[in-house]
């Protein structure tokens, strides 16, 4: 059964600089934080991406956490990862 995905805006804080974020629930649980890369730490080349900060249950990511280029690229992950096939 398909999980029902959404994504809720939040502000984070980042080393000291608000960013954008995204609270990813599925079926009204919490399963990931994403956070748009958009400080002067990141490099041009990352910037407006979207990071995994956190990830909960089967999305946690120990190493190398993903970054996506675009919401529905992080929402299709979640999905994949919730139905086991990551």
């Amino acid at each position: 059964m398909p999980f029902d995905i959404t994504l809720q805006p939040v502000k984070v804080l980042i080393d000291g600089h608000e960013s954008e974020g995204r609270l990813i629930f599925a079926d009204d649980q919490l399963a990931a934080v994403i956070v748009r890369l958009d400080g002067q730490a990141h490099a041009t080349e990352h910037k407006g991406h979207w990071h995994l900060e956190a990830g909960f249950g089967r999305c946690e990511a120990r190493i190398a956490p993903p970054a996506f280029t675009a919401l529905e690229d992080a929402e299709a992950w979640v999905r994949q990862r919730l139905a086991g096939d990551a």
